[in-house]
């Protein structure tokens, strides 16, 4: 017979169930020993000690895996609170600029009710709602018309000075003619020395021409000009221009003055509307009272 039995090379020693019964009592051993006589402590701690680092190289791909996690759910969120950061930093910028709008209103305002008080005349509060449509033309419209008491040919001023005329009325709104239109002209008195002239505009914002000026005459950079009143439109004494250039040559007969607005719509959008002066009343003269005979008497 064919013996199938392995050689000894290949024994695998003793049966299964022995080595099972040996280790189990080698462990129950142990376990006996530790726990009454702490024979394993020692080597409890040198195991620690060597496996510490295998554990930490273990935890370490989950603990990047968090942080990396953690790093973008940050990111996310940064950007979205920087996101509303900036959309509340407009609306807080918008506010501002309102609040800074109407705080210039205000002393604007301010400043205009102590002009009502300079002016001797009736004074209307109005708004400029739009230039006019004519780029020829430097003309603007107001929100106050005949329903207001409002008539052509009344004085248009600021806090500063003159701006304009009313040239067009509706009942609603109103048509005012500013100084610098080339159709316009306003007489002016120089402050220094009482000189009269004549401002004409150009039809160009911030400039006034003062033609037929002499080459002699007494005019410098920095003048005041104001109204004369002589016209009977303007009341006298309202600012009017500043002279900025004089330019004189002894070619010409008459010196090439430009004066600037002192008052102007493009600085603020309320203005006032003077009432026309009252003209002078003439005073009748007395009439003579014919002379009277006394017939008693001859």
């Amino acid at each position: 017979m064919i013996d199938t039995s392995p050689p000894p090379f290949f024994k695998r020693g003793l049966a299964p169930t022995l080595r099972l019964a040996i280790f189990s009592g080698l462990a129950l051993f142990l376990m006996v020993a530790d726990g009454h006589f702490h024979y394993l402590n020692t080597l409890r701690n040198a195991l620690a000690i060597v496996i510490n680092p295998l554990q930490h190289a273990m935890n370490a791909p989950v603990r990047l895996s968090a942080k990396v996690g953690d790093f973008f759910v940050a990111q996310g969120r940064m950007k979205s609170e920087n996101a509303d950061l900036k959309e509340q930093q407009l609306m807080l910028a918008g506010k501002m600029l309102q609040y800074q709008d109407l705080q210039a209103e205000n002393a604007h305002l301010r400043h205009l009710l102590d002009a009502k008080t300079r002016y001797a005349q009736r004074t209307t509060l109005a708004e400029i709602l739009y230039s006019g449509r004519d780029p020829f033309s430097r003309k603007i419209i107001v929100d106050r018309g005949s329903l207001q008491g409002v008539q052509p040919g009344q004085v248009v001023a600021d806090q500063i000075g003159v701006i304009g005329q009313v040239t067009r009325v509706s009942p609603a709104v109103s048509e005012v003619t500013l100084i610098t239109d080339k159709d316009q002209a306003v007489p002016v008195q120089n402050v220094r020395n009482g000189l009269r002239a004549v401002v004409f505009g150009n039809g160009e914002a911030g400039t006034l021409d003062m033609p037929f000026m002499s080459f002699s005459a007494d005019l410098q950079p920095g003048d005041q000009l104001v109204t004369s009143g002589i016209d009977g439109i303007y009341p006298p004494g309202l600012p009017v221009a500043v002279v900025s250039k004089v330019e004189r040559n002894a070619a010409y007969l008459f010196a090439k003055v430009s004066c600037t607005p002192s008052a102007g719509p493009d600085r603020q959008r309320q203005i006032l509307i003077l009432s026309a002066p009252n003209p002078p009343q003439m005073e009748a003269a007395p009439q003579k009272q014919p002379a009277q005979v006394d017939h008693g008497k001859r």
